[in-house]
């Protein structure tokens, strides 16, 4: 016979064990996974994914390199003679921007305005950055295709997205960009933390700098097409933008894996060796004595800067190959920095806006940051404008041509900005790679799967922009 305390014991292990399996379904919780990711993790995230296409020379990712002629390969040619089909380059582009960057700074924003707890500046500052961010993002695929997916992009339920007209599009970034501006506040707090804001640290007043340098950027893109429109964006942002090589916007990559420049992943660990110099820029850095060749190549075999063909097999021994500066693993991506602003500011200075000190000065300036920036000391840069091929006064030809030629150097190692730029300004005049499939890529064609899961939208806006064929000039591009 079983005492009463065996039985007590019986009866309570009973109960515990109804108690505990009454309701089973709180097994399947994940008590260690959040069901929401925090905005400023999908904000630096979405940071990330646009660095690295931006840097990365990856062929099945940004070709611009070669495009501009800066890069030629030793081996691999197929966009370099501008055939960007083959790995399907505009899907890739496409994807990364709407998916990996907008679809994230999206969802950050949404979860920034059902946040209650959040101080009203502090969420202003953060709904103005994110903000800020998809209209930099936007800008990249009008400049890059056109007419584009953009009242509907992000509207999940349309799978069918219309494509709206390239310039009604710019315009209205124009006007977020303006009411971003007008919200961020230095005063209020920062937006996100240093460790989730990897442009500005976390710190206001450098967004705000890097907002009015976006605006003045857009309007200059716009000065050939809308020049009262372009004048007004310049002239409220001139003062407001970046003032000295302390107010540059990069994202510093921390050098551990997977922490790195996308160019130290692919030319160090995977010990490529298809990327070499272009005869295009090397020729042009011999022949001035250009102090940034020794930040932006390697000597060859034989202790020689040898540049390759573009469109052309080169033989890696004997050409130059991207500095080790170039491909450190915590080399900056700079997404904008002074030498950008003093260019724009020289411009804005020659179409008669009212930008205070001179077409020169600025010209001077911004040729000196870029020397420093790779490098070079103040000596250098004196030396170096003082040549009468360089000397704003004595260079050839008219500003068009003296800034274009300039700013296409100091883009090194920036190919998109680079690219736009060279179809903005239409400096230097380059020739077509050995065996181009197409003339001068002036945009990438839509991507094939539009094509088969957007067919009528996607033959409106290709019929809207005179074809989709790269060729096509984009709406701002008149000359």
């Amino acid at each position: 016979m079983l005492s009463k305390n065996k039985i007590l014991i019986a009866v309570l292990a009973i109960v515990l064990l109804q108690s505990c399996t009454k309701n089973i379904d709180s097994i399947n919780n994940e008590t260690k996974r959040p069901t929401l990711a925090p905005p400023g993790a999908l904000f630096a995230n979405a940071t990330r994914n646009l660095s690295d296409g931006l840097a990365n020379a990856s062929v099945n990712i940004n070709v611009w390199r070669f495009t501009v002629k800066h890069w030629a390969m030793t081996t691999y040619q197929d966009e370099a003679r501008y055939n960007f089909t083959t790995r399907n380059i505009p899907q890739a582009w496409w994807s990364r921007m709407y998916k990996d960057v907008l679809g994230d700074m999206n969802d950050a924003s949404r979860l920034v305005k059902a946040d209650e707890t959040i101080v009203a500046g502090v969420k202003a500052n953060q709904l103005a950055i994110l903000d800020l961010m998809q209209v930099y993002t936007y800008g990249i695929l009008v400049n890059t295709f056109g007419n584009i997916p953009y009242s509907e992009a992000l509207d999940f339920t349309r799978t069918r997205p219309k494509y709206d007209d390239a310039k009604t599009v710019y315009a209205d970034l124009m006007k977020r960009l303006n009411d971003d501006i007008s919200k961020m506040s230095a005063s209020a707090g920062a937006g996100f933390t240093a460790t989730e804001d990897l442009l500005c640290g976390a710190s206001m007043a450098k967004w705000i700098k890097f907002a009015n340098g976006l605006r003045l950027k857009m309007a200059m893109t716009l000065a050939d097409v809308d020049n009262a429109t372009a004048k007004a964006a310049v002239e409220a942002s001139d003062a407001g933008a970046l003032a000295s090589a302390a107010d540059n916007v990069s994202l510093t990559y921390l050098g551990g894996t997977p922490n790195t420049n996308p160019l130290y992943s692919d030319i160090v660990l995977g010990a490529r060796g298809d990327y070499v110099a272009a005869t295009d820029l090397m020729t042009p850095l011999l022949s001035m004595s250009d102090p940034r060749m020794v930040g932006f190549f390697a000597k060859n075999n034989n202790g020689e800067y040898i540049g390759g063909i573009v469109g052309s097999n080169n033989t890696l021994s004997i050409t130059s190959q991207p500095s080790s500066k170039v491909s450190a693993a915590t080399a900056p991506n700079y997404f904008m920095d002074y030498s950008d602003i003093e260019f724009f500011r020289a411009e804005a200075i020659e179409r008669g806006y009212n930008v205070a000190g001179t077409a020169e000065t600025h010209y001077n300036n911004a040729i000196t940051a870029s020397i420093k920036i790779w490098g070079g000391a103040d000596t250098a840069a004196t030396r170096y404008l003082l040549r009468p091929d360089v000397a704003y006064t004595t260079a050839t030809g008219d500003w068009h041509q003296k800034i274009g030629f300039q700013k296409w150097i100091a883009l090194y190692n920036r190919p998109y900005d680079g690219w736009t730029e060279l179809r903005r300004l239409d400096y230097p005049k380059l020739t077509a790679p050995v065996s181009a499939v197409s003339g001068f890529p002036n945009r990438f064609s839509y991507p094939t799967v539009e094509q088969q899961v957007n067919l009528d939208n996607y033959t409106s806006a290709s019929s809207a922009i005179g074809g989709d064929k790269v060729e096509t000039k984009l709406f701002w591009d008149k000359f």
